[in-house]
């Protein structure tokens, strides 16, 4: 793909005001650039849906880690969903997706406080990506949903679907444990691979989503392989298999129980022999502990985390997240939020006995470190307009060396997110 499709926040600003920015409704309208004339409604009821958002992150480190300075990281997406039932007048045609993502900036955890928790949940895979080209439609019943193509596994899988993680602007909160992709072909977004996804409604509350990807390492994160489908070097298949409960009601909860398995032969941590097979399993919960009858909307939400994953292969076995979300927190701010949370991630013993023995054959004195990386975040999300989301974000990172190995203070990091929908 020519590099000239670069996509920056300077060339859609150009598209927008080309469109729709001179428009009075600029503030109320559902997204930046409006419904282009009527154009962007016809063509969703029509069958094509055209998505976009941008998300820009700046995290400037005022204590401890490396350095005191700022970075900032971006991503932009921009999406088109095809309802075949639509264009073609079929009965349960389905739908195709069709996702690009660019991604841009440099990495405040790598450069400015040394910790592996990433502060920008956007950083990562610094070019333009096909994201995703997938199709999705019900099968045999209603209940049954299944969804094939080149997709990122945490779409569908290792999240809570209610968003309420991407409160915060770690990547520690903001999607899956990250110990799965750690230690199992389990990608990150927006990293994608080959792969089936299957849903089944077992009841009103009660789903299993089962999937099946292809694990390709190789590809993860290369830049060449950003228009490639199919897989370089497949070293097996990964299946999470899901449960879901979502409690409905005056206080509505979501429940996730996973389990995952990567089939894939790799290197244990500090052998050259090799294990067959890896695997982990997580416990996920969002819910809500108040709601506030004198006005609706405002409540608080508690959620936890807790994954756990194979000591031989993976950097870290354990992951804690624990926190609140309160909605609403001011009655003239009805989609305003406060989000609070604690994380505490886990360093494989096997890993620590490595990082030891090099220092010990280099001559050097291993640092005493604390078992864990812990991370405290507090954030508000103040939605400005319908379609623009700024969210000042602090972070305090304990024990930022702890997956190094090396003695680093503990950092206290602000930032600032803006998130806007075209």
């Amino acid at each position: 793909m020519p590099s000239a499709i670069r996509i920056t926040p300077t060339l859609l600003l150009a598209l927008a005001s080309t469109t729709a920015l001179a428009s009075d409704d600029l503030m109320t309208r559902s997204t930046l650039t409006g419904d282009w004339g009527g154009l962007r409604h016809q063509l969703e009821e029509d069958g094509v849906k055209i998505t976009g958002d941008y998300s820009g992150e700046t995290a400037y480190n005022a204590h401890g880690g490396l350095h005191r300075s700022a970075r900032y990281s971006q991503n932009v997406k921009l999406g088109v969903q095809f309802d075949l039932s639509k264009l073609y007048g079929l009965d349960n045609g389905g739908k195709v997706q069709l996702t690009i993502n660019d991604r841009r900036g440099n990495s405040a955890s790598e450069d400015l406080v040394g910790n592996r928790l990433p502060i920008q949940e956007n950083y990562g895979g610094l070019y333009t990506r096909l994201t995703e080209l997938s199709y999705e439609r019900t099968l045999f019943t209603p209940a049954l949903n299944v969804k094939l193509g080149y997709m990122a596994m945490g779409n569908d899988l290792g999240g809570l679907d209610s968003g309420i993680l991407c409160n915060f602007m770690n990547a520690g909160f903001c999607g899956h444990p990250l110990n799965m992709s750690g230690g199992s072909g389990w990608t990150n977004y927006p990293n994608a691979h080959l792969g089936v996804r299957v849903k089944y409604d077992l009841s009103p509350a009660w789903q299993l989503r089962v999937a099946a990807f292809n694990v390709d390492p190789e590809s993860n994160g290369n830049s060449s392989r950003a228009w490639h489908l199919g897989p370089k070097h497949t070293t097996g298949t990964v299946v999470p298999v899901e449960l879901v409960y979502k409690l409905q009601g005056e206080l509505p909860g979501e429940y996730k129980l996973g389990y995952y398995y990567d089939s894939s032969d790799v290197k244990r941590i500090g052998s050259d022999d090799e294990v067959s097979g890896r695997g982990g399993h997580y416990l996920l919960v969002d819910q809500a502990v108040w709601n506030d009858q004198a006005s609706p909307g405002r409540s608080l939400h508690a959620f936890g985390q807790y994954s756990a994953s194979s000591k031989a292969a993976s950097p870290f076995t354990k992951w804690y997240g624990a926190g609140v979300v309160l909605y609403k927190p001011f009655e003239g701010r009805p989609k305003d939020t406060v989000a609070l949370g604690y994380g505490r991630a886990v360093p494989n013993p096997r890993s620590r006995d490595v990082l030891e023995d090099a220092a010990f054959n280099a001559g050097q004195q291993f640092p005493d470190i604390d078992s864990a990386e812990q991370l405290i975040e507090l954030s508000y999300g103040y939605q400005a307009t319908p379609w623009l989301n700024l969210r000042p974000d602090v972070q305090y990172i304990i024990e930022p060396g702890a997956f190094s190995g090396k003695d680093i203070d503990n950092a206290l990091v602000v930032g600032l997110q803006v998130k806007a929908t075209f």
